[in-house]
């Protein structure tokens, strides 16, 4: 037997019976049971979904907040250790008698003509991060209340340390000392330092900032992954004077380890340690940059070109 069916006259052409209540209600969607009805305005529901969101915003921000806390507490007991380390090396390599050894003084390798010709430079290098350079990474910064610069008093390499590159660049390539001290990637160099949770996306968004402001990347090496040095370095051209200056992105943390061994790494770049001692030095990079945590996404901003 067949089963009964509601007459074809019943059932709307889409086969939904239920739009006939519809139909009857004006066309509205009958309310489901036991639900409500919405008292607010829309601009009540607006405000009080601002507010939500606010708060659930701030709440990250204190979470991100305390956990920067906690690495920078955990850094710091780390850092006492290390700076007890480098006590320890001082006592068997004392300064006073590696220091003659340590640094050549680039007055004595230059001719007079030729520290004159970078004497000159340097002072055209002076002018144009005072005119140029420096104002625009000020432009760069205010951009971004999340992160600031750091450093700014010793933005410009020291000359004695220009002539001993231009010295090398002269003896090693035969170029001239105008030639040699435009190709200086770090005379005038800066430092980025972010919070650690907005580390990532700041990179990002300042290296856009710096094209912006008329400079072209010409490289950059991500350091993240490397036992020696946690960090991101780059190079910059200005594209109206041919200027090249570095800037470094860090946090706080990773800004503070490049401090805490920059006299291992000043010893380290002359190449006179003994096989020993390079051996200590290197491995007091190593616990240092062991210790810096590393941002979420760092490894991923890629090396450029």
């Amino acid at each position: 037997m067949e089963a009964d069916r509601p007459d074809e006259a019943d059932v709307p052409p889409d086969g939904h019976a239920d739009r006939r209540d519809d139909q009857a209600a004006g066309g509205r969607t009958a309310r489901p049971a036991g639900t409500e009805a919405e008292t607010r305005s829309r601009q009540e529901c607006y405000d009080q979904l601002r507010v939500a969101e606010a708060k659930e915003k701030s709440e990250a921000a204190q979470q991100a907040t305390a956990e920067e806390q906690t690495a920078t507490d955990k850094w710091n007991e780390d850092a006492t250790e290390s700076r007890c380390m480098w006590t320890e090396y001082l006592r068997k390599w004392p300064p006073e008698e590696r220091q003659s050894a340590a640094r050549s003084d680039g007055n004595r390798v230059l001719d007079r003509a030729a520290s004159s010709q970078v004497e000159a430079a340097c002072e055209r290098i002076a002018e144009r991060e005072r005119d140029k350079i420096t104002p625009a990474m000020h432009t760069v910064e205010s951009q971004d209340p999340d992160r600031h610069l750091v450093g700014l008093d010793y933005c410009l390499k020291d000359s004695d340390r220009i002539k001993e590159k231009v010295y090398r660049s002269i003896k090693n390539f035969g170029r001239s000392p105008e030639q040699a001290v435009s190709l200086v990637p770090d005379t005038i160099r800066y430092t980025f330092q972010y919070r650690e949770d907005h580390y990532t996306q700041g990179v990002w968004l300042d290296t856009e900032r710096l094209k912006e402001q008329g400079f072209e990347l010409h490289k950059l090496w991500n350091a993240w992954s490397d036992d020696q040095y946690k960090g991101i370095n780059s190079q910059w051209i200005d594209r109206d004077t041919g200027q090249r200056f570095e800037v470094q992105f860090h946090t706080h943390i990773s800004y503070e380890a490049k401090q805490l061994t920059h006299d291992a790494y000043e010893r380290l770049r002359t190449h006179q340690p003994d096989k020993f001692e390079q051996m200590v030095l290197e491995a007091f990079q190593r616990k240092v940059t062991a210790d810096v945590p590393v941002p979420s996404g760092a490894t991923d901003i890629p090396d450029h070109p």
